[in-house]
């Protein structure tokens, strides 16, 4: 029996998802059906085809189980419950800025861009480093469920995943804070740089260094496997408030929106069976699932991205499209988009 994180938002809402129901169920579709049924449309629960989740029966502190909680208090409801589930206790939920103060972070940053190899870290029409921040960020999450972040009783460190134009990992290295002992409530770590192995050897750190964060271990899941059929969830896709939102206008005012959509995906599955490269695989919410461009103006320009989720081994499943720059930050979790479709340059960030 699993903990499954279902997103929800209030009824009057539909949009955004930004509460968080706890439910114990063994499917992600199961959680569903259980937010829902529990829910009685007070909530709605947003049908996803995973959700978060932790691999036993979470406590459930106050009342959450009852009752969604706003996303905000997501830190503070986990770190209670997996305090308080047995055999849980080493887990810890933990963000970026609350695990360690970094002074100036967008220096910071932008001191990591410079160290490592040359990349676009900002869209289009940004300056802002968005794209490295999202990346760290989520990287220091993974790196703490595979726990390969090191801590002694004077610094931590943990691997970047990023290298230097040179070919050398980059370690976030952070020393004790002076101020964590006298108020336990401030970050425990103080930021003291980005680092490479020559670097923290100077400083007489000689461990064996962490591992990068590992997003797969089935290499086949990033290839697209056109023996595999495509199954399209249009009403899915037409339907979820979310998803519909991100489509062209055109579509979402016809008056026959299916088979204005279903002539564009039809073109896609057709575009990947012919080269398998144009698949792009990215990763979100613990599992790996590849991207394909849809195309709806005349110069193939893509407007977003469809995602297949393979199934079984033997068939994929496509229920949701992504904005281009949503495409583009999961991708760039695993690796730098080399696809010709999928470029930083040509993405435009959205508020």
């Amino acid at each position: 029996m699993n903990t499954y994180l279902v997103p929800t938002t209030a009824a009057y809402c539909y949009e955004p998802y930004d509460y968080i129901y706890l439910v114990y169920a063994d499917t992600p579709h199961e959680a569903y059906i259980k937010a829902r049924n529990k829910l009685k449309g007070e909530y709605i629960p947003q049908e996803l085809l995973s959700y978060e989740s932790y691999p036993f029966q979470l406590y459930k502190p106050d009342d959450t189980a009852t009752f969604p909680f706003h996303s905000s208090k997501k830190y503070d409801i986990l770190t209670k419950a997996l305090k308080n589930t047995r055999g849980a206790e080493y887990m810890e939920v933990i963000d970026l800025y609350r695990y360690m103060y970094w002074g100036d972070y967008n220096a910071q940053i932008q001191t990591l861009a410079d160290k490592a190899l040359d990349e676009k870290w900002s869209f289009e029409n940004r300056s802002d480093n968005g794209i490295l921040k999202n990346y760290l960020e989520n990287t220091f999450l993974q790196l703490q469920k595979e726990d390969k972040i090191i801590e002694t009783d004077t610094y931590c460190l943990f691997n970047t995943g990023l290298f230097t134009d040179h070919y050398i990992p980059i370690y976030a290295y952070g020393e004790i804070n002076k101020n964590y002992k006298e108020n336990p409530a401030v970050q425990k770590w103080y930021c003291k740089g980005f680092k490479d192995e020559y670097e923290l050897a100077s400083l007489d750190i000689d461990v064996d260094f962490p591992e990068r964060a590992d997003y797969f271990k089935d290499t086949t899941l990033l290839v697209f496997d056109w023996h595999c059929k495509i199954h399209v969830n249009y009403g899915h896709i037409l339907n979820d408030l979310n998803t519909l939102k991100r489509l062209p206008d055109f579509i979402k005012n016809s008056e026959r929106p299916l088979e204005s959509l279903k002539g564009y995906i039809d073109t896609a599955i057709q575009r990947v069976t012919a080269n398998y490269k144009l698949a792009v695989p990215h990763y979100y919410q613990d599992k790996i699932q590849l991207m394909i461009p849809l195309c709806f103006s005349k110069d193939n320009t893509p407007d977003v991205a469809l995602v297949l989720d393979k199934r079984n081994g033997n068939h994929y499943q496509a229920r949701t499209c992504l904005t281009m720059e949503m495409a583009y930050m999961d991708a760039r979790l695993i690796a730098k988009p080399e696809s010709n479709w999928l470029i930083a340059d040509n993405i435009l960030q959205t508020d």
